[in-house]
């Protein structure tokens, strides 16, 4: 058999799969209103007549549905992929559906259910006939906003796997701390810097070294600084004397309006100023 035919074969077998249970469903849907509501007079027929006779307007419906939604799109498609991308428009499939429930509906309830059509009955034919279409939009709809939250959940992992990725590396790189002299220097793992003061004409640095936090006095200004570290995310302006290491923050504290952290190992206090605030707990809420 030829290969082309075993994949038009496969995707009807797959699209029938995919939507069978939500035809069942609509047309079940339509069997119990019309069951239930009795919107169309059959006290002529017996209970089980009736039954019957009810259950073939939710046939009516399936076929039709199957007919427009999936045998008809198969049958154009030429290439073997999807039977709803872009095949048949879903307005049409869901006018063509609409339109033959109706008048198939019409010659049911005369012809079979010896109904007398009047326009109050063509209405509510029309009422009935209406919720194939509108669920099987709903439903694709549905389906195409599901399909796009799962690629954005994918990329937004992608994204996060990089940006980890970019992270650890940076933590591994060294930073070199050069005075303004060019007289001192002190090369350091960016991991390794927990935070950096301003102390006065000197930036004092803290670093962990055998697991305690050491201090190192460097002549220079803290905005050059700065400049140094602002290529890695995880340092963050706290205050105007103060650099801090993200990955040193232990909480963020509140008394009144005063704000400071809590660093890892450190005894005292960090101040946190209002004018840096968001930026601190937004680059707290990311870690």
């Amino acid at each position: 058999m030829n290969l082309n035919i075993l994949n038009k074969l496969n995707l009807l077998y797959h699209s029938i799969r995919k939507e069978l249970n939500l035809f069942l469903s609509i047309s079940l849907g339509i069997f119990l209103f019309v069951l239930f509501f009795q919107p169309f007079q059959l006290e002529n027929l017996e209970f089980n007549n009736r039954l019957l006779f009810v259950a073939g307007m939710g046939v009516i419906v399936f076929i039709f549905m199957f007919l427009f939604r999936i045998t008809l799109p198969w049958l154009i498609q030429k290439v073997p992929e999807s039977i709803h991308e872009g095949v048949i428009p879903y307005y049409i499939t869901g006018f063509l559906i609409f339109v033959f429930s109706v008048v198939a509906f019409a010659f049911y309830l005369k012809y079979v259910g010896s109904q007398h059509i009047s326009y109050y009955v063509m209405f509510k034919i029309v009422v009935i006939c209406l919720a194939p279409p509108i669920v099987l939009r709903l439903y694709d709809i549905y389906s195409e906003l599901r399909q796009q939250n799962e690629l954005l959940i994918k990329e937004k992992k992608l994204l996060q796997n990089k940006i980890v990725t970019y992270e650890e590396d940076n933590l591994n790189k060294t930073i070199e701390f050069v005075s303004d002299s060019k007289t001192e220097n002190l090369s350091l793992l960016v991991t390794d810097v927990a935070f950096i003061k301003s102390a006065d004409n000197y930036v004092e640095i803290v670093y962990k070294e055998d697991n305690d936090l050491r201090k190192k006095l460097i002549r220079n200004t803290l905005k050059n600084i700065e400049l140094l570290v602002r290529q890695y995310s995880c340092f963050v302006r706290c205050h105007r004397t103060y650099i801090v290491n993200t990955y040193y923050i232990e909480k963020l504290n509140r008394k009144l309006n005063n704000y400071w952290l809590t660093i890892k190992g450190y005894d005292k206090q960090v101040a946190v100023s209002r004018q840096y605030l968001l930026k601190v707990r937004e680059s707290i809420s990311e870690r």
